[in-house]
């Protein structure tokens, strides 16, 4: 019976969210999916792990997908304040067209890209608001166009 306890106890404090994103507008269409679980350890750290798949698709100019696994700390040192480190490891596919302008060539390119994010945010139970930053960004990385993000979380 003691093993059912600690397995009931495991299980509340397993909590489940991620992000969810659609962008559409004249020719560009994004949409990501990354789920995520994390563990409770307390009321001031969680630990947690998820995937994410994100298209990506500019007409007449790029497509991309990319997809993998993020890993994520969670510190509240008070219930308002949350402050995380996530590193992320997408598998990128780039299908460029011939430049927009006509000024380059077409090619693909498929490629790791590791992002490590540092980030502070306002807690309000279940969702955090704040912003992020890739401190291994790079101009050339093709994934992302900064290194600062805003994010909402929303864990259940």
């Amino acid at each position: 019976m003691a093993a059912n306890a600690q397995d009931g106890d495991f299980w509340s404090r397993v909590r489940f969210g991620g992000g969810l994103g659609l962008g559409f507008g004249s020719g560009y269409t994004d949409v990501t999916v990354a789920p995520q679980a994390i563990y409770q350890f307390n009321d001031y750290v969680a630990l947690g792990a998820g995937v994410q798949f994100s298209y990506v698709d500019q007409r007449n100019w790029y497509s991309a997908m990319m997809y993998g696994p993020n890993a994520i700390v969670l510190f509240n040192p008070i219930p308002q304040v949350q402050l995380s480190a996530e590193v992320e490891q997408l598998r990128v596919n780039l299908d460029v067209d011939a430049g927009r302008y006509g000024t380059e060539q077409a090619y693909s390119r498929d490629f790791w890209n590791t992002g490590l994010f540092l980030g502070a945010g306002y807690s309000m139970q279940n969702v955090t608001v704040g912003v992020r930053y890739n401190v291994l960004y790079n101009d050339n990385d093709f994934v992302y166009s900064q290194a600062w993000m805003p994010f909402v979380r929303v864990y259940f």
